[in-house]
């Protein structure tokens, strides 16, 4: 299956960077649009699912949390 990126970034609530970050419920879903392969899940301000490195996940929640207020 071919994700379509376009797609996903016109959907998205935020996008920081190449990170697009979408609400999902209580949840926030993180993908990087340069790397596709490189997602993480957000709840509670802590990220509970993630195939990122431990930098990425850093970073991408570092944006969340000084961003978030954009998304609402």
């Amino acid at each position: 299956m071919k994700i379509n990126l376009r797609e996903i970034a016109d959907k998205a609530d935020m996008i920081i960077n190449g990170y697009a970050f979408t609400k999902d419920d209580s949840k926030v879903r993180i993908l990087d649009l340069n790397h596709p392969s490189h997602a993480a899940v957000i709840d509670n301000e802590e990220i509970v699912e993630t195939t990122m490195d431990d930098i990425k996940s850093a970073i991408v929640l570092d944006y969340y949390k000084k961003n978030k207020q954009f998304m609402e």
